[in-house]
């Protein structure tokens, strides 16, 4: 318990001064948007990989089992709405939160354990700024964007298995998304994957800074790194979806 709450301290606090730099004084938009390329830009190959070949699995598990009841024509409206709401943001954010959040800890981890972090403090900089600051701020925006490309992606995947395993057309399909998907159902992804792009950072960095020792360090608190946004995420969506659905409907 103590270390839990001990955890959850830590996160408030660099949270806070991360908040805090962004809104105080000018911001060095060229570290900001040297990370939304890290983390955004080259994680686009891994989120369309995964969406894809996500709605077309989900698109053939529901026409197989949605037959026998005779409501095969009806795939493409759970397709659209299980990777609009759910599928899309969520594992978007564990695959890219995977790659970056290990990346960024094993950058921080070993400017910790070189003190080139304390370096940054011996000149009179603010570590949080420099490191922790941009890498929040860029996984919080980018995420939005990762899933709406996933989103549209898993939806072309699944129309498309729905026209060729039900035999529907194409104007049917589009039909069907439209109808099903409302601006609601796109606030609630779209909010998630708010929240799992400051996780993923806030995580990352907090991991990294705090790494001591040697290199064997790095690799531990990189695997460590990996398991606590995963679950993270995975715990977060739970909660998020009941208030959601409590809100939205």
């Amino acid at each position: 318990m103590l270390k839990a709450f001990e955890f959850i301290g830590e996160i408030v606090l660099l949270s806070g001064s991360a908040l805090k730099e962004f809104f105080v004084g000018r911001q060095d938009w060229g570290l900001i948007v040297e990370q939304l390329s890290k983390g955004g830009v080259d994680s686009w190959s891994i989120t369309i990989l995964t969406a894809v070949f996500t709605g077309m699995v989900m698109a053939m598990q529901f026409a197989i089992g949605l037959e026998p009841f005779g409501a095969s024509i009806y795939t493409s409206k759970l397709v659209s709405l299980g990777i609009v709401r759910e599928l899309g943001p969520v594992l978007t954010a564990l695959l890219v939160g995977g790659r970056v959040g290990a990346g960024f800890t094993a950058e921080l981890g070993s400017m910790a354990v070189t003190e080139q972090i304390d370096a940054i403090r011996c000149l009179g900089a603010d570590p949080v700024r420099k490191l922790v600051m941009p890498r929040v701020m860029a996984m919080t925006l980018i995420m939005p964007l990762l899933t709406v490309m996933a989103d549209l992606i898993g939806c072309f995947g699944g129309g498309l298995i729905s026209m060729i395993q039900v035999d529907l057309t194409a104007q049917y399909v589009i039909r069907q998304m439209l109808e099903t998907i409302g601006p609601e159902d796109l606030i609630h992804g779209l909010m998630k994957s708010v929240f799992f792009g400051y996780w993923i950072a806030i995580i990352a960095c907090w991991k990294g800074m705090n790494i001591r020792g040697g290199a064997e360090s790095v690799g531990i608190a990189t695997t460590e790194t990996v398991v606590y946004i995963s679950v993270g995420i995975l715990i977060s969506d739970f909660v998020l979806t009941q208030l959601f659905l409590r809100i939205y409907g």
